[in-house]
């Protein structure tokens, strides 16, 4: 039975990470700040499905505080940590930067710390497809240069990266690095464009499609999401041979370090998102057509060959099977 320690646990993707851990058998120590980011309620009630496993503990601690953190590794010994806990939303880092500096900069500075004088044998953290920023050649490819970041957010994944594989250089601390490209599924969050969509819809208001419905977006499916990040976790990064100083790829390194893309591979236009919630609820949605807003990109795309390279897994799920599944959720959970 291993020991996992899982920051941002009453998170979208942390909840479902850690109820597959539970289900298999391990141990849990979820880690959460509860913030009022998006509705507490949901995250409680996340939180409530957790809790019904034994083998699940739960820690009520900000990122920031750096004794609750040193705390909570003199309590624990930790065979993996995965660390997802993060301020999220690309829109949200344009009029609130100092959150984002002090979840995922100095938040992560102190998981960092913690993980170098615990020795953890594996760090997994969630880096962003926001991190291809302006780039345009695609699909995007973790062997890519990422210089240009089109918001804080993005600035601040792309930190984490460059953050991680000091420590694995300097100190020999195996990090892993996984950039998710538009997760999506039951239990997500209400600040993203399924749920948005969804609600709206059903409460008979329109939806707000930017960039004329012609963005592109690479949608992963929740489950997929999970499969990737737990395969990952279990094969501890080690340096890569074929690695050169000369020619230095970005995605690995002569120390433990390595990052993999997790998307479905088969971008789809918002347009197409959107008539495929339609079919699924039977309501023609109205649509407020907007311009693209700042700090988004036009497309995301994943290059997922090294991810399948190296653990066997690539994603997979449909967006017809994917959005069926989140509006059963939805429906379900909120009595529509």
């Amino acid at each position: 039975m291993s020991t996992h320690l899982i920051t941002g646990a009453a998170g979208f993707i942390g909840y479902h990470l850690a109820e597959r851990l539970l289900e298999r058998g391990d141990r849990v120590v979820g880690l959460d700040n509860l913030n009022d980011y998006y509705s507490v309620e949901l995250k409680k009630s996340r939180l409530d499905r957790l809790q019904r496993h034994d083998n699940f503990t739960f820690v009520k601690a900000d990122l920031v505080d750096q004794a609750a953190i040193d705390d909570l590794f003199a309590k624990h010994d930790f065979d993996r940590v995965v660390h997802l806990a993060a301020q999220a939303g690309v829109r949200y880092s344009l009029t609130h930067p100092r959150a984002y500096v002090q979840s995922n900069l100095v938040g992560f500075t102190n998981i960092l710390e913690a993980c170098r004088h615990a020795k953890t044998p594996h760090l997994t953290y969630a880096s962003s497809s926001s991190v291809y920023g302006g780039g345009t050649q695609m699909p995007f490819s973790t062997s890519q240069r990422v210089d240009h970041p089109l918001s804080l957010y993005a600035a601040t994944k792309k930190s984490n990266e460059l953050m991680a594989h000091t420590y694995s250089h300097l100190y020999g601390l195996p990090t892993t690095g996984l950039r998710f490209f538009t997760v999506y599924g039951p239990w997500g969050r209400p600040d993203m464009a399924l749920f948005l969509f969804v609600k709206a819809i059903l409460e008979g208001r329109p939806i707000d499609v930017f960039n004329e419905g012609k963005m592109r977006r690479d949608f992963t499916y929740i489950d997929d999401i999970v499969e990737g990040v737990d395969r990952t976790s279990q094969q501890i990064a080690a340096p890569d041979p074929n690695w050169k100083s000369d020619e230095p790829d970005p995605s690995s390194s002569n120390a433990p370090y390595r990052i993999y893309n997790i998307g479905n591979n088969d971008p789809v236009e918002l347009g197409v998102f959107i008539e495929t919630i339609e079919k699924e609820l039977g309501i023609t949605a109205q649509k407020n057509m907007l311009p693209m807003q700042p700090g988004d990109v036009p497309a995301t795309y994943a290059d997922t060959s090294a991810l399948e390279s190296a653990v066997g897994f690539k994603p997979k799920t449909p967006i017809q099977t994917g959005i069926a599944n989140f509006v059963a959720w939805y429906r379900d959970y909120y009595g529509v």
